[in-house]
């Protein structure tokens, strides 16, 4: 039985996913040129994942001659919100809270950036500031 496509973005398909939000569209080779890496990836290997991430929405394709060119449909700052989503539900029980108390648990926190979270709490909590 295949396994089930996550929605998720896998190691692979972020690194792919970076280089098209860097470039804002590119061709499997361009992509290819720009992946950094040691060894290099195969031209297939790219350009199946590539596929996956048009199967999950994150990108679309417009050909242009021969080649197709490739266009995220899912902005960096989306995809990070997701992936902090889908954490929150799987392991915190929705609970963003929880996650932020566990990384505070897990690596402590240095006087200035307690001070720090705490002018950001303050400024969430005043319905006067910009929340831009």
């Amino acid at each position: 039985m295949p396994r089930r496509t996550s929605q998720t973005l896998t190691e692979a398909e972020i690194r792919i996913m970076q280089v098209l939000w860097q470039k804002g569209s590119g061709t499997v080779q361009q992509v290819l040129d720009t992946l950094p890496g040691d060894p290099a990836l195969a031209y297939n290997t790219v350009l199946t994942t590539i596929r996956i991430l048009e199967r999950k929405g994150y990108v679309e394709h417009a050909k242009d001659g021969r080649a197709h060119v490739y266009t995220p449909l899912v902005a960096e700052e989306e995809a990070s919100r997701s992936e902090i989503r889908h954490l929150v539900g799987r392991f915190f029980r929705n609970s963003h809270e929880d996650l932020v108390l566990n990384i505070l648990e897990d690596r402590g926190v240095d006087p200035k950036e307690l001070e720090r979270l705490r002018k950001m709490l303050n400024r969430s909590d005043d319905p006067r500031s910009d929340t831009r």
